[in-house]
């Protein structure tokens, strides 16, 4: 790490920051250092293991395709229909035209090319969400606001509420609000006429996984229909399953336009998928020559570790097991919550979790120290966790067994219980919480 140190620009991840490990290997739910120390991975990578570490049938799929053929720019290979068949039965029926990019941000971007082609004279402004987090592409930083230094790119987007009933901007509570929030989005969608799209997190992963209460999509969703507003759903962290549903919009009753999907479609290899309605991706303002391609476009082998990675899915009906180990998952974070007064709060859906610490219940004032000492306490103790800011995020492969969510657990509690009682001679140092910058 000191080699690197030397030639690696700052600026990595947080955790990675404060972690400092060496992962010298992974082999399903459990990572090794180089000194032989070993994690049960409750971060499942960078939230993207769907299937674990070096899942045999991935990483067999990559080495046959490695040794046949890299790239062809994006011409047609042989798995590329296989992977489209697959799309299609595990999509929702009307999402049935695809484009293959290579990263999350790629495909945000694209989506972005896509609505400004099909939209009609005067619709030239874009909605999303506050708190959202669509990658760190210029457009996709527009999107949520994200200034970088004194440069501001703002764009033509309009930002409406999410529903972080937690810390409501609004200071209503929830269920007597009304879901005030989604009837703001709402009157933002109705009221503006140039408004195109609405970008959007069905679950704000980023955020610290804020999941929206019942009423919020019913009304944005019928808005849009009404108002003849494109709805994109950032499925990147929440698609391929990952909330107990293929897509987390299906979960939540919405019917969105386009799907951006990328991080657990190739458990983990870089691969990116745009879904849509026929009638958009294949429009002649979307479809000219070009429109779909870049370099690594259809690259042959993340479509091998996607195919390869969501005949496993689909095969072991994982979606049902996510479901099953996210309920697990619950009723253990639940009984921490009950324990624990600097755990404000927890929520979250299938294998999608976020905890986030307070000094105390009333004040609800961000921990950050706290979150740090609890990732920090659990990594020595066997478990890896993602940390951001005073929110710790949750996300174990779909494979992994109930004996070792069960230990992960453990581990926590035993975390928590030593950064509770260390807590006050903790260095109270501000830290960015994930998002912040976009918010």
């Amino acid at each position: 790490m000191e080699r690197e140190e030397r030639s690696l620009a700052p600026g990595a991840s947080e955790e990675t920051a404060v972690g400092r490990r060496v992962f010298a290997e992974g082999h399903g739910s459990v990572l090794t250092d180089l000194d032989g120390n070993q994690y049960i991975d409750f971060a499942a990578g960078a939230l993207t293991q769907s299937l674990g570490h070096c899942h045999p049938e991935v990483v067999s799929a990559l080495t046959e395709q490695a040794s046949k053929l890299w790239n062809v720019h994006d011409s047609a290979t042989p798995r590329r229909a296989e992977l489209c068949d697959l799309l299609d039965r595990l999509l929702p029926e009307y999402l049935n035209t695809y484009t293959f990019l290579s990263t999350g941000a790629e495909v945000v971007e694209a989506a972005l090319r896509v609505i400004q082609a099909v939209a009609p004279p005067g619709r030239n402004r874009i909605g999303a969400l506050r708190h959202g987090f669509h990658g760190k592409t210029m457009g996709s930083r527009m999107l949520v606001h994200w200034d970088i230094g004194n440069q501001a790119f703002a764009g033509n987007s309009v930002l409406g509420y999410s529903p972080y009933c937690y810390r409501c901007p609004l200071e209503l509570e929830y269920p007597s609000c009304g879901v005030r929030c989604a009837s703001l989005v709402r009157r933002h969608i109705s009221d503006k006429p140039n408004v195109s799209a609405l970008v959007f997190e069905p679950v704000l992963g980023a955020a610290g996984v804020i999941v929206p209460p019942p009423g919020y999509w019913e009304q944005i969703n019928d808005a849009c229909r009404d108002n003849g507003v494109l709805l994109v759903a950032d499925e990147v962290l929440t698609g391929g399953g990952r909330t107990g549903t293929f897509l987390a919009s299906e979960a939540l009753g919405i019917e969105p336009d386009l799907v951006t999907l990328s991080k657990g479609m190739a458990n983990g290899f870089p691969f990116g998928v745009l879904a849509g309605r026929e009638s958009i991706l294949r429009s002649p303002e979307s479809a000219t020559a070009g429109s779909s391609a870049s370099t690594y476009a259809s690259n042959p082998l993340g479509i091998a570790a996607a195919a390869a990675t969501l005949e496993v899915v689909e095969r072991e009906n994982l979606t049902e097991r996510v479901r099953t180990l996210g309920a697990v998952l619950e009723e253990g974070l639940r009984a921490l919550h009950s324990r624990y007064d600097v755990l404000g709060e927890v929520r979250g859906l299938g294998l999608l979790y976020g905890l986030e610490f307070v000094r105390d219940p009333a004040s609800r004032e961000p921990a950050p120290d706290i979150a740090r000492a609890v990732y920090t306490h659990a990594l020595d103790m066997g478990l890896r966790v993602s940390l951001g800011g005073h929110i710790l995020r949750l996300a174990p492969p779909f494979t992994m067994d109930r004996t070792l969510i069960e230990e992960g657990l453990a581990i926590l509690d035993r975390s928590m219980a030593r950064a509770v009682s260390d807590a006050p001679a903790l260095p109270d140092r501000p830290v960015t919480a994930m998002g912040d910058a976009a918010r």
